[in-house]
């Protein structure tokens, strides 16, 4: 049994201690808007926030996860509010749209760290993969919701 921080709530799991917290977070708390990608952490389908930095859901275990705050794409902002959920959409970012949970969630975690970020900057923290090719439009986003702040 593993007690987690998820969105500011509690959860207690009862699973595995080598289980990816990719999939307690889908299967066991259902909290499906973190996607699976590639599952050996390549991608970024999978990010989320361990203690305010992104990291790759697919590949972390449940208990590396204990007593660490951990934010979904459900926890970034309820209401859609936040910048740079704003500024996704007015760049129109997504087009099929999988990868953008993480997507938003490594952008988030770069703006948190670096509230201005460089091209050069955003291009080193954006590692993660779309298969639409809309990189520019992140990065334009990315600016929008800096500027915005």
């Amino acid at each position: 049994m593993f007690t987690l921080s998820i969105n500011r709530q509690r959860h207690d799991v009862d699973v595995p201690g080598q289980m990816p917290l990719l999939w307690v977070l889908r299967d066991v708390v259902g909290l499906t808007g973190t996607k699976f990608g590639c599952g050996a952490g390549i991608c970024g389908t999978c990010a989320v926030h361990l203690d305010g930095a992104a990291v790759r859901s697919c590949t972390l275990s449940v208990s590396q996860a204990v007593g660490r705050e951990i934010t979904t794409i459900e926890g970034l902002s309820r209401d859609g509010g936040q910048a740079l959920q704003r500024a996704w959409i007015a760049e129109q970012v997504p087009q099929c749209g999988y990868c953008q949970p993480g997507q938003l969630m490594t952008a988030a975690a770069l703006l948190a760290k670096n509230p201005k970020p460089s091209d050069a900057e955003i291009d080193q923290a954006m590692t993660n993969l779309c298969r639409c090719g809309t990189y520019l439009r992140i990065r334009a986003a990315i600016h929008r919701a800096a500027a915005e702040a």
